[in-house]
């Protein structure tokens, strides 16, 4: 467990440790190299760390750039050279062997070039797949409407691994399915709309029997799986991208923390929760969110003395909940980061990378403000 830690760590540190700009201009940092080998291992954004201070704007780093039209294309002893287009620095791929490429930096002791294979990515799943969760956010009648769980050849009412159970519909032999429990139903805080119904994973399985009550050997088991429990198909818009591209929050509103995935009343460092905005609201899979809770609102009493929030009588809470010059709000809070990883129409699922402080239900996510990370 250490060691997946440290590497979480790791990512945290280089998606999170930055500072944003508003100039367009990319800053290098300094003593930046002119050339760099890729590596077995690296991501866009390792690359893009090594030359500027800013990484979030990484994707501009390998713009203007007609050897690499598709930077996910850039392969392990491909040798990258720094150079200026119009005043600004854009990375190219040398055209000569990278078996001849020397490298400027060594990320590795043996500092050996490495076979091309796969493409290199941008952030890694595997660093953060196991804190990570597989539940679904779907329509509430729909999910009504879906193949149940009726028994299992086991008498018990509780199946894991290795069970068989049986389901009233006719599925394809040989699809995969996972069992789903009804959970809560996700309403917007302020409109009352239904936002979705959650769907919590219990276990994925294979259609092994097809016919009008089907089975389905249960594989892997994330909780035990009851009676009751609906399947849905492991189809794409039920898996996680391999890879995230991590990049700050662009909302006109705050999104807000809906509810923790543990149903705890506070989350901390990589716990899991739901946000109030999804892919209609243009989120996406890497989008990074600074968690803020209000500030408290201070009020002055006759004296002219500010009153402690808990020692304020029931005509200075109405003070405090009215626009007065009596009434002054606080800053907000600041709590931690979050990184979304998974995306629904109105609903999203995000890990808490890092705290300063417990995230609770109602904080509020706004992009990334114009500071150094705080964190770690």
């Amino acid at each position: 467990m250490e060691m997946p830690m440290k590497r979480l760590i790791l990512i945290a540190l280089m998606t999170l440790n930055c500072t944003f700009v508003t100039a367009d201009t990319l800053t290098l940092k300094a003593g930046y190299p002119e050339s760099y080998v890729v590596k077995k291992g690296d991501t866009l954004w390792d690359i893009s760390t090594v030359f500027l201070n800013d990484p979030w704007k990484w994707p501009r780093l390998w713009d203007v750039n007609p050897q690499i039209a598709n930077p996910h294309l850039i392969y392990p002893g491909d040798q990258l050279t720094l150079v200026f287009v119009d005043g600004q620095p854009r990375l190219v791929r040398n055209s000569a062997s990278s078996d001849s490429a020397k490298p400027h930096i060594k990320k590795s002791p043996e500092g050996r070039v490495i076979a091309k294979n796969n493409a290199i990515p941008a952030v890694d799943l595997t660093l953060i797949e196991q804190y990570l969760v597989q539940n679904r956010v779907v329509e509430t009648n729909w999910l009504a409407e879906q193949p149940m769980v009726l028994s299992g050849e086991s008498p018990s009412r509780h199946h894991i691994v290795g069970d068989v159970i049986y389901i009233d519909g006719i599925l394809p032999l040989g699809q995969k399915y996972g069992a789903y429990e009804r959970g809560r139903e996700f309403l917007n805080k302020e409109s009352g709309e239904v936002l979705g119904q959650e769907a919590i994973l219990a276990s994925t399985g294979q259609v092994i029997e097809s016919g009008k009550v089907s089975k389905i050997k249960l594989l892997s088991s994330f909780r035990e799986t009851k009676a009751g429990f609906r399947v849905l198909p492991m189809e794409r818009d039920s898996l996680m991208s391999a890879y995230f591209t991590p990049k700050p929050a662009e909302l006109k509103a705050p999104a807000l923390v809906l509810a923790t995935e543990s149903n705890l009343r506070e989350a901390g460092k990589l716990n899991v929760v739901y946000l109030d905005k999804g892919t209609q609201d243009r989120i996406e899979p890497g989008v990074v969110f600074s968690i803020y809770r209000d500030g408290e609102v201070i009020v002055i009493d006759p004296n002219g003395m500010p009153v402690p929030v808990i020692e304020r009588t029931a005509y200075e809470n109405l003070i405090a909940s009215a626009s007065t010059d009596r009434a002054i709000q606080m800053p907000d809070v600041y709590h931690g980061k979050l990184l979304v990883f998974k995306v629904f129409d109105k609903v999203s699922l995000g890990l808490i990378v890092t705290t300063e402080r417990p995230v609770r239900v109602g904080d509020k996510l706004i992009a990334p403000e114009s500071l150094a990370f705080r964190g770690l």
